[in-house]
């Protein structure tokens, strides 16, 4: 008797894959992928080859329209693997908000397979090494507009401890970082898929080595300029009944503790006070007490109502305000961005039933108007000049850029991720720090309630040891600083209009090609022969 032998396990998940519902599932996955190159895990250099299953997948989509569905699958996959920290607060509304921000992809998804599917010519996987990049950061630009989350998980970003990388994003930018990452991912693409490519694909990854190893030698860097001594002071996770009151009395202990260290600040976390410093005296008072026993000012940060004045509304901000020994100086920065559904909700009349399902703001904080550059109290040429920022602010290039174009020689950034405390969040907030000082050649400090506070040179490269999550503690940082201008700083985000200028490019391109192409004429009628004739009919 023959006993039946059963298809192998690899022959039917490969049969699987080739099905409509197994393309699908492999889509939402490949496209979580990237996440992986991130903090915690950190594997930066999986971000060079974590789009290639996605790419390959899309590119061998039956049509147009599917390599677009699939595309928009993949979006699902990467937003939610990149903020799946997010789930205890948003619940169920982060599937919504995947599938809205998914759609993004759907046009790259239809680009890959325009021009990797089937077999390319060499000049069309050529052009691809450039148009899919731009294509992707298209996608990235889009995405970090405020309302839509900002401009969190860019691949560039993963690379936030490769010193390369970070030369490479003085020049331009996390964008110019992200470019370069596609690049390599579609090269590998090419090289797997397309084996009559593979000069391109070769001919691609010599151009990069190139473009970095020039970024490397080349690009200005900054010039050392004197130093500053900054403590930073992280209380921890304070919870339960009166934790902001208590969380102030730890912030206090520790500050004492900070007395004769010779220093030029300290900085305390976001929303480190949770009453209006104009409205408590007391606690105004006792900061003042602080600033005089360290000898040196106070950055806190006061996340409460205020009242309407001097042509400002009523409401709840969120401030970096600066504490002398006689109390505020009237130094103060209202933070301009807000998190959305965390600070504020967009169209709150259309979308304010996300409070019933998650943590979403019950009620909308107020924004600043301008950024701020404070002068800390020095000699007759003037003291340190600090740049504030609060939360999430730190993932913009372009505050961070402005900040420094206004003179600003130290930048800080007051975080708060407790909410986050056990995920991945707070290691990668802290690794944006690192890319906003190299892009703007000015060192940065990312001071949080809970951790992970972490300090970081004017290159990038970080200075100290980091307080992490587990840690109630004060940290004193002995930082260089710097002076003179990067690239990035001078000519702003060129990488993002190059990307542009490549898309239009091709629409160009695209449009001659239909354009020289012969028009159809009208259909000919059928020929008749000597045997089907009028004057013959065939038999």
């Amino acid at each position: 008797m023959r006993i039946p032998v059963g298809r192998p396990g690899w022959a039917r998940v490969r049969q699987l894959a080739a099905t409509p519902r197994g393309r699908a599932v492999a889509a939402v996955a490949a496209g979580a992928l990237p996440a992986l190159a991130f903090p915690e895990p950190s594997l930066w250099w999986f971000a060079y080859v974590a789009l290639v299953p996605w790419m390959l997948l899309v590119r061998s989509a039956p049509t147009g329209r599917r390599a677009a569905f699939e595309g928009w699958l993949g979006g699902i996959g990467f937003t939610i693997a990149v903020h799946h920290w997010l789930v205890p607060s948003l619940h169920v509304f982060i599937v919504v908000l995947a599938a809205l921000l998914g759609l993004m992809w759907a046009p790259w998804g239809w680009l890959v397979r325009s021009l990797l599917g089937g077999t390319p010519a060499l000049g069309r996987a050529a052009a691809a090494l450039a148009v899919v990049p731009s294509g992707w950061l298209m996608i990235e630009l889009a995405r970090s507009w405020e309302g839509l989350g900002g401009p969190w998980g860019l691949l560039g970003a993963s690379q936030w401890e490769v010193t390369p990388a970070l030369r490479l994003a003085s020049v331009g930018g996390v964008w110019l970082v992200s470019l370069l990452v596609l690049a390599v991912n579609t090269a590998v693409t090419i090289l797997v898929a397309v084996p009559k490519a593979r000069t391109a694909a070769v001919g691609g990854g010599v151009i990069c080595a190139l473009v970095t190893t020039a970024a490397w030698i080349w690009a200005p860097r900054p010039d050392p300029s004197g130093r500053a001594r900054i403590a930073v002071v992280q209380p921890g996770v304070v919870n339960g009944m009166e934790s902001i009151d208590r969380r102030f009395a730890r912030s206090e202990q520790l500050t004492r503790e900070l007395a004769g260290q010779d220093l030029d600040l300290v900085v305390w976390g976001e929303s480190s006070v949770g009453a209006d410093l104009r409205e408590r005296p007391d606690l105004a008072a006792r900061l003042a007490v602080l600033s005089r026993s360290v000898g040196a000012e106070l950055l806190v940060n006061v996340d409460a109502r205020r009242e309407a004045s001097s042509g400002r509304s009523a409401g709840i901000f969120k401030s970096s305000v600066l504490v002398g020994p006689q109390g505020p100086t009237g130094d103060r920065y209202d933070k301009m961005r807000l998190v959305p559904f965390g600070e504020y909700i967009p169209a709150r009349s259309l979308l304010g039933w996300a409070t019933s399902v998650g943590k979403a703001a019950g009620e909308d904080r107020l924004r600043g108007t301008r950024p701020a550059v404070m002068v800390l109290p020095g000699d007759s040429d003037g003291g340190l000049r600090i740049g504030p920022l609060v939360c999430f602010e730190s993932a913009f290039p372009d505050m961070s850029r402005r900040l420094t174009r206004d003179g600003a020689q130290l930048l800080i950034a007051q975080s708060a991720t407790s909410s986050f405390q056990d995920s991945w969040a707070p290691e990668q907030h802290a690794s944006l720090a690192a890319l906003r000082a190299a892009e703007s050649g000015r060192p940065m400090v990312h001071a949080t309630l809970t951790g992970v506070s972490a300090v970081y040179g004017a290159g990038g490269d970080r200075v100290g040891r980091p307080l992490g999550t587990d840690q109630s503690a004060a940290a004193v940082y002995d930082i260089p600083l710097a002076r003179g201008t990067t690239l990035y700083v001078r000519y702003g985000d060129w990488a993002v209009y190059g990307a542009l200028a490549v898309l239009a490019a091709l629409c160009a391109a695209e449009g001659t090609r239909s354009l020289r192409r012969p028009a159809r004429g009208p259909a000919a009628p059928p020929v008749r022969t000597a045997h089907d004739s009028a004057a013959r009919p065939a038999r």
